[in-house]
């Protein structure tokens, strides 16, 4: 613009400022667009709570409610703090955590988050974490980190840019060197700006992981874009991940006079334990009365085998056939037949012996995910090669699972430390490895992968330790996340290939005497506004597998 003014091109300088300033006002409303997400999450923040006191209620400002203190939620409010219901029950919209627009039942001793809104009904919540530490404010500061973290083709571009823009200033010392023709020297200058190349990468990131997080599908940054888009093996956890994780007791065997008695003492001692396997058990006693709780002198868990425990005088040994083996415990030809047949029918098994004797044999259930068959099969559709599940589990309810998912591979009896192993030695056989869990149980695993995966968590360790958050236990969603990552690196190499090709453009057009300054400045500010909108169309990209799913009430299991 000062070039042409100085050079007398009123007309041109004053074309150029408009173009320059109009494009300018473009860039601005579609940047922001693309960063719909951010802003949509921010916006469902909540930013007053009434607080329950001694005298009523009290309206206050969010910041100022502490742990600990009573929370009231009528119908159509916000959850102001991540907390368990202490009082009422309700329906609540988890959209702004799971990105599904479902309603869920929550009621006495449920967890509810920061952000959701009670459709129907009252719950009085007791706050643990409030403010910043909310799961809500946690998501927003994830997705704001991310969208400025750059992907390897921002970071080549960053460097690229080091020496391009040198190279245009040398470009036209030159040209006015040999030509003495200024005009064409300040030409050369502006039509040799990479706007387009530097805004196309980031643009597709912010708008990639802007999508994923209006779906509940957290992505830590371009980086981590650009590696899931080249996973090409899915390793997955069984129970939680692959099954629901709804584990019941089916059946019990007992070798025993005092069933009650020992079924009390199971129950006791998984009541310690954040397995859904224990879970079930003491779930069981409790649906069957068991005895009082007998007092647990001394305990220790066994990762991937079970646990170890003084019951008195007695010394407990319950878990897997790991963990029998471990304590030279044998099962006589009645147990291992029943054992056995339990294990044919996909259960999976759970042992307890006291002092050196076997006393009870668990057959516990759990049911595959809806919808899991077909989103592994959409998973291979979009390039994975291999599917491999790693389980703790006995080899013949692995198989069972295995075989009705058509799975790969399947390795069993599996300890946490022997899956590290396993996807250390997939990493470095050549294969980019996903691995995908429950983001507590699998956090090792999780971290050891080329991109680990939690899902269906919100806890403070599954968003520390994964690169991919999906807050809701959803195959179609790691469908989505997946299409996404390759869709948004396909999106970044075509606006560097739209800026490049514009640039060589305008530079042979120049050289050959059909293109001018106002012509030139048109078809850059077009060329940056090529690559806005092509990136905008992530924004609602879709995979061919994502279907319309309406929304329907479910009931919560209570914690």
């Amino acid at each position: 613009m000062i070039g042409a003014f100085i050079i007398g091109e009123f007309n041109e300088s004053a074309i150029v400022t408009f173009l320059f300033l109009f494009g300018s006002y473009l860039e601005n409303k579609t940047l922001q667009k693309t960063r719909t997400a951010i802003k949509g999450l921010t916006d469902m923040s909540p930013t007053t709570a009434t607080l329950v006191t001694d005298d009523g209620t009290e309206e206050v400002d969010v910041d100022d409610v502490d742990e600990g203190d009573v929370v009231l939620v009528k119908t159509g409010s916000q959850v102001p703090v991540d907390g368990i219901v202490v009082e009422g029950n309700g329906y609540l919209n988890e959209a702004s955590i799971t990105g599904e627009a479902r309603q869920i039942n929550k009621q006495l001793k449920d967890s509810v988050y920061s952000g959701t809104m009670v459709e129907n009904g009252y719950l009085k919540i007791k706050a643990t974490q409030v403010g910043d530490d909310t799961t809500f404010a946690k998501i927003i500061e994830l997705v704001e980190e991310a969208q400025d973290t750059k992907s390897k083709a921002e970071k080549f571009i960053d460097r690229f840019a080091q020496y391009y823009t040198p190279a245009v200033l040398v470009l036209a010392v030159l040209v006015f060197a040999f030509s003495r023709d200024f005009r064409l020297a300040i030409t050369v200058l502006v039509l040799g700006c990479p706007g387009a190349l530097v805004i196309g990468a980031p643009v597709s990131n912010v708008a990639g992981i802007g999508n994923g997080a209006k779906r509940g599908i957290l992505i830590k940054g371009g980086e981590v874009v650009d590696t899931f888009a080249k996973v090409d093996t899915l390793v997955f956890d069984k129970t939680g991940t692959l099954t629901e994780g709804n584990t019941a007791v089916t059946t019990m065997h007992t070798y025993t006079n005092n069933a009650d008695n020992q079924l009390a003492i199971a129950a006791a001692i998984e009541g310690v334990s954040d397995h859904p396997l224990g879970q079930a058990i003491a779930s069981y006693a409790d649906q069957q009365s068991a005895g009082g709780a007998p007092v647990l002198d001394d305990t220790e868990t066994v990762k991937g085998q079970g646990i170890c425990a003084q019951v008195g005088k007695q010394e407990v040994v319950i878990g897997n056939q790991k963990m029998l083996t471990a304590h030279n415990i044998k099962l006589n030809p009645t147990q291992l037949k029943d054992l056995n047949d339990l294990q044919a029918v996909g259960q999976s098994t759970v042992i307890m012996a006291v002092d050196g004797q076997v006393q009870l044999i668990f057959g516990i259930a759990d049911t595959i995910r809806p919808g899991v068959k077909d989103s592994l099969a959409a998973l291979k559709v979009q390039g994975i090669k291999k599917l491999i599940m790693l389980t703790g589990d006995n080899e013949l309810t692995a198989q069972a699972v295995a075989n009705e998912l058509n799975l790969d591979e399947v390795h069993a009896n599996l300890l946490p430390e022997e899956k590290v192993e396993y996807v250390k030695k997939l990493k470095a056989a050549g294969n980019t490895v996903a691995f995908i869990g429950d983001g507590i149980n699998d956090s090792p695993s999780i971290a050891n992968a080329d991109i680990g995966i939690a899902m269906g968590s919100g806890t403070d360790v599954a968003i520390d330790t994964s690169d991919v958050v999906l807050m809701q236990s959803s195959f179609p969603a790691l469908v989505h996340a997946h299409g996404l990552a390759k869709k948004t690196v396909s999106n970044t190499r075509e606006n560097i290939f739209i800026a490049i090709a514009t640039v060589a453009f305008l530079l042979i057009g120049l050289i050959f005497g059909y293109i001018y300054m106002a012509s030139g400045m048109f078809v850059h500010e077009a060329s940056i506004l090529a690559v806005i909108f092509n990136a905008m169309r992530l924004i609602n990209f879709q995979t061919r597998f994502d279907k319309h799913q309406p929304t329907k009430t479910i009931q919560a299991a209570t914690a």
